[in-house]
């Protein structure tokens, strides 16, 4: 009956998405000085619900299997503008990022503790 609960492994893809979003933020905020950086993104949630990165995947030509850029849970952005150095990292953009994924791990969260308290009183009241 609780195999397979899809509410969550929905909120647990949230929370990896959030986390690797969290992650990318913080990888740009600390390049925003490096000289020739380009920014990364992670894709919006909706974009990659069906995808798994979970498994191995090739990061390099140079790997056995292959390389894939499709597989990669990043990709670059693309700004209008640059700094003279290069760099496309926009501090303001990294913050309000930053900030959705927080937003989103919170609701991935709330999720998960609603759907373990409605299993806990379901059990308990067998």
């Amino acid at each position: 009956m609780f195999e397979n609960l899809e509410i969550l492994n929905l909120a647990m893809g949230l929370a990896r998405h959030s986390g690797r979003a969290q992650s990318a933020s913080a990888q740009n905020l600390a390049n925003a000085d490096t000289p020739g950086y380009g920014a990364i993104v992670v894709p919006d949630f909706e974009d990659t619900l069906g995808q798994s990165y979970t498994s191995q995947r090739a990061t390099r030509s140079t790997h056995l299997n292959g390389y894939d850029p499709e597989e990669r849970p990043f990709e670059e952005r693309v700004r209008d503008s640059e700094d003279p150095n290069g760099n496309t990292v926009s501090l303001e953009l990294e913050m309000l990022n930053a900030a959705q994924a927080m937003r989103e791990h919170s609701n991935a969260m709330s999720v998960y503790r609603s759907s373990m308290k409605i299993l806990r009183t379901s059990i308990n009241t067998q």
